[in-house]
């Protein structure tokens, strides 16, 4: 099995404790029910749109997922290598499950290097601008989940 290097561990906790320059979404209201390894419901009672969630993907300063995860993105260049390849995950994934490992992987996977999106609680070192907030809004995950359901091949 291969080690994750220490830049790259560095990275998901920093993105993980609200590393100050990172985006930051809204403070995490929504409620959410985990039905064994999936979250069925959208967080925001609707469909994401799946142009926006490619869009968030692939953007550097907000998603951050090419930091660690590559995929079906043959203009982006420097994709990761830690985290599963991102092509084909909707056929892999249902969208429940896709949902719980972006709002909060560590419940599916407790020694998990790859940050909650959708979390604030039981978080370490977090600078006091982004106490309370998310990495992503409950919107964003939507259209992030909605993008990568799509991946099917």
């Amino acid at each position: 099995m291969r080690r994750p290097s220490t830049a790259a561990v560095a990275l998901a906790a920093a993105v993980a404790v609200g590393a100050p320059g990172l985006a930051h979404g809204e403070a995490a209201t929504g409620t959410y029910t985990v039905t064994g390894d999936a979250i069925p419901s959208p967080l925001i009672g609707a469909r994401g749109d799946a142009a926006r969630g490619r869009s968030i993907i692939v953007n550097r300063q907000v998603g951050l997922c090419l930091l660690c995860h590559s995929g079906p993105f043959p203009e982006e260049r420097f994709q990761g290598t830690i985290g599963p390849d991102l092509k084909g995950i909707g056929g892999r994934l249902s969208e429940g499950q896709i949902r719980l490992r972006i709002v909060d992987v560590s419940q599916v996977n407790a020694a998990t290097i790859m940050p909650a999106y959708f979390r604030t609680e039981g978080l370490t070192r977090v600078a006091p601008a982004f106490r309370g907030k998310t990495v992503l809004t409950a919107g964003e995950i939507e259209d992030v989940v909605a993008f990568l359901a799509t991946l099917r091949d």
